[in-house]
């Protein structure tokens, strides 16, 4: 097979919409409605390889403000793969994000190849699964994040995040089929949580809290908003042991695991507060 006409191109709004379907196809269960979040994060850092008129390759490559960039939703089409457009498209795309310390969550089989790259281990991940269930009596202190100042989130994120993300975030807390609960108490946040729906189920992503038991709350009241039919996921820290008991005791299974790595200086987190992680495509 001739590759000649192999082309890389940034995506477009509808491109990242195909993209997101190939997740979908690898079993990476996406969420129904990430476009426009994945979308508004850096609309120029979504790439796209093609042969002649098909698109067969994707990457995100992301850049949150001038120090930090993520990768995600880095496929190349099956039967084509092995034949060196995914590292084409993957070379093309690190450009976008240069003089960045640059971060992924890769799976088992790719580690390798991203250390070749530059990367190196920051933390595991493991996503688990667990169901929803019957409505619970709800703290007073577990509120609606719409309720709240939003400079109050986009604060309370940062300590989980390199640098504040108040786009994304906007557009994350209002997705439909979604809910966003915060732990308010005496004039602070100190915790919120988002359950989305997915292709299968939904995700709880991220869940950051302050303590174990206002994690377990706002778990719980999250879970509450899922049929018990229904399979809820969450990608949890390794390194946060408070995090990984919660997934436990909560009846959830482990499914597969991922690595957090980075090319440059990892920024530092508040991982002992992270429960669990936003997006694996995105940061």
């Amino acid at each position: 097979m001739s590759f000649a006409s192999y082309e890389i191109r940034r995506m477009t709004r509808g491109h990242l919409s195909t993209t997101i379907g190939w997740a979908a196809r690898e079993g990476w269960n996406p969420g129904l409605h990430d476009l426009d979040p994945f979308h508004v994060i850096d609309p120029d850092g979504f790439f796209m390889g093609w042969l002649g008129e098909r698109p067969v390759a994707s990457i995100a490559c992301v850049r949150y403000g001038d120090s930090h960039g993520f990768i995600g939703l880095y496929m190349v089409e099956p039967t084509l793969r092995r034949h060196g457009l995914g590292l084409a498209l993957w070379n093309a795309a690190l450009g976008h994000v240069k003089g960045c310390v640059v971060g992924l969550d890769g799976v088992p089989a790719q580690q390798d190849n991203y250390r070749r790259s530059g990367f190196e281990l920051a933390w595991y991940n493991v996503r688990y699964r667990g169901w929803g269930r019957e409505s619970v009596a709800q703290d007073r202190r577990v509120v609606s994040l719409s309720s709240l100042p939003f400079a109050r989130l986009v604060a309370y994120d940062q300590a989980f995040q390199p640098v504040a993300r108040p786009v994304f975030l906007q557009a994350w807390i209002q997705m439909p089929q979604s809910h966003a609960l915060g732990w308010w108490e005496d004039g602070e946040l100190r915790g919120y949580g988002v359950l989305r729906a997915c292709k299968e189920g939904h995700k709880l992503a991220p869940l950051c809290a302050d303590s174990p038991a206002i994690a377990e709350a706002l778990f719980e009241a999250l879970c509450a908003r899922a049929r018990r039919d229904q399979p809820v996921f969450m990608d949890v820290p390794e390194c946060n042991l408070q995090a990984t008991r919660l997934a436990l005791t909560q009846g959830m299974e482990a499914t597969f695991p991922t690595a957090r790595m980075y090319r440059g200086p990892a920024p530092q987190l508040a991982l002992s507060r992270l429960y669990g992680l936003t997006t694996l495509e995105v940061g």
